[in-house]
């Protein structure tokens, strides 16, 4: 189907309207990697340095299953939403995305800083899993997941890839505290430009709200978003005896997001954690991190018989769904793909999105010769010489 007015055939053409929609500082925050984004880069380009040997005349009838489960929820296709912060690109926000998500069938994450809150969202799609970061004390955390298991959330997602990287060799853009008349003065040139962004929100109700109401203590307002950001930078890192100790709270589906190291994921699942996400935070962490795609097959060999792998980082087309389920992942996790498809239509082009996803799985099945997403194997994939990336020396 050719791109229209209000359909586009790729995720690089949601990008393209995206960054013709968004102010220049909104867009660069959707883009942003850390220094001069060699992972960010790489976890895209990783993609395209692998192939596929075509199967022909296989006989089939065109018929394929693309269902499985993620953490024993059942899902139409191996793909969910990855919990992303700060969605000030269209003032629906979450809920857009939630509800595309559920017309889509599949599971979305919910981040700690998110612009929306998990009871709103949860209304829209109840296959929800809550992002958590290490802030606070023990109470604190524990009160927050408190809440998201009274919300039913039905799963919680621990992301550790994250320790605060903020350099960016072109410059990060400036997320102001909140809105305000001395900001809209100075965002009023780059806004004015995008009329269509501006008016969308007004006709909301005003300009983005910079809380994070999934942060809001017992009783009290949602705090900022530089508040609650605040309480996470200052909080010291978990020891895996923590990590341990939080999954222990928590009854059902527990994933840690950020493993790339195949001694940590045995950790992890020493931890008792039911799933992880090979994860670089989408290149926003530590640069030079390998390539989500590329840390995979060592993840798998050293504990994919004992947990559930999901991949998060670099996905654009249905065929990165099926190479990353071909090396050992359950599932992947998009974050900026959803984002540009909010941006470029609100719900219609999360849906969107999810249905150019949706087709280029289809389409590699038949290209492969495999009738279901469960008979992909690492024999569908063409993996050059040098490809994966393990830690030298490792022993695992």
């Amino acid at each position: 189907m050719a791109s229209t007015k209000t359909w586009f055939e790729s995720v690089a053409e949601a990008q393209r309207r995206a960054k013709k929609r968004l102010p220049a500082s909104v867009y660069g925050a959707l883009i942003a990697g850390a220094e001069s984004g060699i992972t960010v880069d790489d976890n895209v380009t990783a993609f395209r340095e692998l192939g596929f040997f075509p199967r022909i005349a296989t006989g089939q009838d065109g018929n394929r299953d693309l269902s499985t489960t993620i953490q024993g929820l059942d899902v139409s296709m191996p793909v969910m939403i990855s919990p992303t912060g700060v969605q000030a690109v269209h003032p629906e926000g979450e809920v857009a995305v939630g509800r595309a998500a559920a017309h889509a069938g599949i599971a979305q994450g919910l981040s700690s800083f998110a612009s929306k809150s998990m009871e709103d969202v949860i209304a829209v799609n109840d296959t929800l899993f809550f992002q958590m970061y290490w802030m606070g004390d023990r109470d604190r955390l524990l009160q927050i997941m408190d809440r998201a298991r009274r919300t039913g959330v039905k799963g919680i997602i621990l992301t550790l890839d994250w320790t605060f990287a903020h350099r960016r060799d072109w410059g990060s853009p400036e997320i102001p505290a909140k809105i305000d008349a001395k900001v809209a003065l100075k965002m009023a040139p780059e806004v004015l430009r995008r009329p269509r962004w501006i008016k969308q929100y007004l006709q909301a109700g005003g300009p983005p709200d910079l809380s994070a109401p999934n942060m809001a203590r017992p009783g009290e307002p949602a705090p900022g978003f530089f508040d609650a950001y605040g309480e996470w930078m200052m909080t010291p890192l978990p020891s895996w005896d923590d990590i341990a100790w939080l999954r222990s709270q928590w009854e059902g589906p527990f994933i840690v997001k950020g493993i790339t190291r195949p001694e940590d994921a045995i950790a992890a699942a020493d931890a008792g954690v039911s799933g992880i996400s090979v994860s670089n935070h989408g290149g926003n962490n530590l640069d030079g991190t390998p390539a989500s795609i590329r840390a995979l097959p060592g993840v798998v060999d050293a504990v994919g018989d004992r947990v559930e792998i999901l991949l998060d980082g670099g996905i654009r087309r249905g065929s990165d769904v099926v190479k990353a389920v071909a090396l050992g992942a359950q599932a992947v996790l998009i974050g900026r793909a959803a984002l540009w498809g909010l941006a470029a239509n609100g719900e219609a082009g999360v849906g969107n999105v999810l249905e150019i996803l949706r087709a280029g799985i289809q389409e590699t099945l038949a290209g492969i010769g495999r009738e279901s997403i469960h008979d992909v194997t690492a024999e569908d994939v063409l993996v050059p010489d040098g490809f994966v990336r393990r830690p030298q020396g490792a022993s695992v």
